[in-house]
């Protein structure tokens, strides 16, 4: 089996081939990644070192490299985690975000039209539902909740989701979704909002808290979403294509609270933490109900906020010369 990885020198993506290689090893992995602040090639530098993955430096809006390396490559799935991710970045910088997450999906399902791919999974987010009143704790996201985007992040995410369901249809290719809640865990860039607190907190800097803080994210456990993914692309079943599936982590947690668990975490004092401006178009709760990937495919998140909040803290504890590297190159100002 072959499975091209899009976005693997990203988080998630990274962590998606470190599982593949764990519990597939017989696989041949391709890796494409066009390198961008996020993404960050001594991720994964020791696996390709050791030939157990191919990596190919390409932009997913680049047809014509992206159809050699189909060529070459001749794959059978391509779980496409590519993608421009962070909110503030798409209100101050929009087209990036449409091109990338919108023209470059189309382009790899193109491809994978043209070369005769077996499935062409999409990774997208829950922020396509919008959000949720934080007085009504009993709503959740379903699979089937209305799409209602907040910031060009997530409307470029919508549209790609929407582009997939239409090639199913009108070409028949083999196409799924997944929908996650906030992940965390090791390799995480540090602008987003666990791993910055960590590092701010580690170099006794202030915490920057959105609004009040009081704004609610459904939290994931990295390797609880690599299992979710892991387990859709493998469905035997004949009607799995154009299934979405939403995969959350049961861990509503308020931005505050992180906040303080992390202070609390590293014996640091709680005045580091300094309320800013709220973000334009701020989410208030997101949280989704992973019932039908539970029923259709038997997963269930294993993690617990708390123990994959010390799991992670320990990591950025165990690994400093990876963030350290990114600081210093000054890919982002922290």
């Amino acid at each position: 089996m072959k499975i091209i990885i899009t976005g693997g020198a990203g988080f998630i993506g990274s962590n998606f081939i470190f599982h593949m290689l764990k519990f597939h090893p017989d696989y041949k992995i391709i890796c494409i990644d066009k390198l961008t602040y996020a993404g960050n090639y001594s991720t994964i530098k020791n696996v390709i070192d050791s030939g157990q993955v191919v990596f190919y430096k390409c932009d997913i809006c680049d047809r014509g490299n992206i159809y050699k390396i189909f060529e070459n490559e001749k794959p059978d799935i391509i779980i496409n985690f590519a993608a421009e991710s962070h909110v503030d970045r798409s209100i101050n910088n929009p087209g990036i975000f449409l091109q990338t997450n919108i023209i470059g999906t189309g382009v790899l399902m193109d491809a994978c039209l043209k070369f005769g791919i077996k499935r062409y999974h999409q990774v997208s987010t829950d922020e396509v539902y919008g959000d949720l009143p934080l007085n009504r704790p009993d709503l959740f996201f379903s699979e089937d909740t209305p799409i209602k985007t907040s910031s060009p992040y997530s409307a470029s995410k919508a549209g790609a989701d929407l582009l997939a369901l239409a090639y199913h249809r009108t070409f028949n290719l083999p196409v799924s979704i997944s929908r996650c809640s906030n992940n965390y865990g090791p390799y995480h860039f540090p602008e987003k909002l666990i791993p910055l607190m960590i590092i701010n907190a580690l170099n006794n800097k202030k915490l920057p808290v959105y609004g009040k803080g009081l704004n609610v994210r459904d939290w994931l456990y990295v390797e609880d979403h690599c299992r979710a993914i892991d387990l859709i692309i493998h469905d035997k079943n004949e009607n799995s294509a154009g299934e979405i599936y939403n995969i959350g982590g049961h861990n509503e947690m308020k931005n505050i609270e992180i906040v303080k668990l992390i202070c609390d975490a590293l014996n640091k004092p709680y005045d580091l933490i300094e309320f800013v401006p709220d973000r334009k178009g701020h989410d208030l709760r997101y949280a989704i109900n992973p019932d039908k990937i539970k029923n259709k495919l038997g997963w269930t998140p294993e993690t617990k906020f708390k123990d994959g909040l010390a799991k992670t803290i320990k990591w950025y504890l165990d690994n400093k010369s990876w963030w350290e590297e990114i600081l210093q190159r000054g890919k982002n100002n922290f």
